[in-house]
């Protein structure tokens, strides 16, 4: 189901950090990343955020001016990276590599014409979590003695369920999906200025009057990232369908069209594969190693990632959060 649709269903407020405070959030990493990433590299000079042989460290950079968000308003991220790609989402893989590839060749033409604003655009655009990308990451996290969480399958998932669970307080994504996979509440924009928005699901299904069931059916009847949707049926469409017929299987009675594989597409929202953890949420930063790997390793200038290391130090010691030591 594409974003703009979920969004226009979704229970969704901001909400101010004050109210947060004390708080775990399983942070979708990939998600996470990917945004700091391209804001990263958009406004960020190459030479920054590419080594002499060749090696993006962009994702250092981000990590290190994003952590400092969690723990100046007194939340503890758990990280949660991604695992093995579910079968039915191929076709989706494989439609967001042809238009990375797309933008690709746009960009290639952007520098033969020495355009630095399209370049700009495009740059942040044909990111892409490499192997190196993520395993300098954990590596920075643990240093900084931030949990890090490894989902079987999807990591919003993962976090959803955690949140579902009890074992953290909130589900930190700007995937829509998280409502699908059953997060109660979910946080989205901490990566923006400002205050982060609250998702909330229960607020959504007494919206429409639906169960979590039937909000997956909605979801499968308009597209999701496992199937394609009816042509012509929107979430107004769908929701009203649903309400009707009662779930997707009498809805797709009365028409014509088929949605293969609809009982694996609902096992997947509705009994996703993840595991259950309990992270550790005491947390205790080795800023001078991690600065060391990040300047000296991996050889990122020390001026961009001074301020951020040092709103880590400071955010970690405060009188009061007593998580941090």
């Amino acid at each position: 189901m594409g974003n703009a649709d979920l969004r226009d269903l979704a229970a969704i407020e901001t909400t101010p950090f004050t109210q947060l405070e004390g708080s775990v959030v399983a942070v979708d990493a990939h998600n996470w990343l990917y945004r700091y990433l391209t804001t990263t590299v958009k406004w960020t000079s190459s030479d920054v955020y590419t080594t002499a042989s060749g090696e993006e460290v962009a994702n250092l950079v981000g990590t290190v001016q994003g952590l400092p968000k969690f723990f100046e308003h007194d939340l503890t991220p758990v990280f949660v990276f991604d695992g093995a790609v579910a079968d039915l989402k191929s076709d989706e893989v494989a439609r967001r590599r042809e238009q990375r590839e797309s933008y690709e060749a746009d960009l290639a033409d952007a520098r033969e014409r020495d355009d630095p604003v399209a370049v700009a655009r495009l740059e942040s655009r044909t990111q892409r979590l490499t192997d190196t990308i993520v395993e300098t990451t954990r590596e920075l996290l643990e240093l900084l003695d931030v949990p890090v969480v490894d989902a079987p399958a999807e990591g919003e998932a993962q976090c959803a369920q955690m949140a579902h669970r009890g074992t953290v307080d909130y589900a930190g994504t700007e995937d829509y999906d998280a409502l699908l996979f059953g997060s109660p509440q979910t946080l989205r924009q901490l990566t923006s200025s400002g205050d982060p928005e609250l998702m909330d699901l229960s607020a959504t299904l007494a919206t429409h009057d639906l169960s979590h069931e039937q909000f997956v059916d909605v979801a499968i009847l308009c597209g999701t990232d496992f199937n394609e949707g009816i042509t012509g049926v929107g979430p107004k469409t769908a929701v009203s369908l649903v309400s009707e017929h009662g779930d997707i299987y009498s809805v797709l009675e009365h028409r014509t069209e088929t949605i293969p594989h609809v009982d694996r597409i609902r096992s997947l929202f509705l009994d996703p594969a993840v595991v259950d953890v309990t992270p550790e949420t005491e947390i205790r930063p080795d800023v001078a190693a991690a600065r060391s790997f990040v300047v000296d390793t991996w050889g990122v200038e020390a001026a961009e990632v001074a301020h951020g290391f040092e709103r880590i130090e400071a955010s970690t010691v405060q009188t009061g959060l007593d998580r941090f030591t």
